[in-house]
């Protein structure tokens, strides 16, 4: 006996929640960075009230996440589940030549691996520094990127001083988001590695970062902000 699959029923219920100019420019939004509730509504101009019932149904339908900030507890992300998302929207994506900065607290894990995959995956020129930089990267990225063919045995550990003319920023790191306010930058919240402390710790934050680089050379979104404000 033949029916309607579960595969189906799950491509429909992502389709009707799309079915909405709003959402569907959060989703845009959200393949490039991870934004606060308050940063989402001053970029697209919708009421926070609005935005909310919005937020809600892409919830709903499993194509969003809102998570706690790792740097201040009040604050909370929306973040896009690509994994569940079967389509690309937005066009024009990120040059794969425009100078990139990444960017984290210590400066020892993931704005490491975030350079050195954008240098490897997208051929284009990448910089990492930090907030609070470390002494020395930290060993359990250094095997990461080994693992993962990439090379990280002479980086060292660099202050975010200043930002070049035509460099775009990515912070990877909540608390460093969060210290940044004058900074425009796209926010991609890769938990800490370090915390955790296992080589699968480390694999998993390259992967995420590496499907993000992905996402943000193949589609599109609005120029980068930050908003310290957002406390939601």
């Amino acid at each position: 006996m033949t029916g309607i699959s579960a595969d189906a029923e799950r491509r429909a219920a992502v389709h009707a929640a799309l079915g909405e100019p709003v959402r569907v420019a959060v989703v845009d939004e959200l393949q490039r960075s991870d934004r606060s509730p308050k940063e989402l509504s001053a970029l697209l101009g919708v009421a926070p009230s609005l935005l909310a019932f919005h937020l809600d149904a892409l919830e709903h339908a499993g194509l969003i996440e809102r998570i706690a900030s790792s740097g201040d507890r009040r604050r909370r992300y929306v973040r896009l589940r690509p994994d569940r998302l079967d389509l690309r929207l937005g066009a024009a994506p990120v040059d794969p030549a425009t100078p990139m900065l990444f960017v984290c607290t210590q400066n020892s894990a993931r704005s490491q691996l975030a350079a050195a995959a954008w240098r490897a995956d997208r051929g284009g020129p990448a910089a990492s520094a930090g907030t609070e930089p470390a002494d020395a990267v930290h060993p359990g990225a250094v095997a990461a990127a080994a693992r993962a063919g990439l090379d990280l045995g002479h980086a060292r550990p660099q202050r975010l001083e200043t930002v070049p003319e035509g460099t775009t920023v990515v912070t990877v790191c909540d608390l460093a988001h969060e210290q940044l306010p004058s900074v425009p930058a796209w926010h991609w919240s890769i938990p800490d590695p370090a915390v955790d402390g296992t080589d699968a710790a480390f694999d998993e934050a390259l992967d995420l970062i590496r499907r993000r680089i992905t996402t943000l050379t193949t589609t599109t979104g609005t120029t980068p902000t930050n908003d310290p404000q957002e406390q939601r």
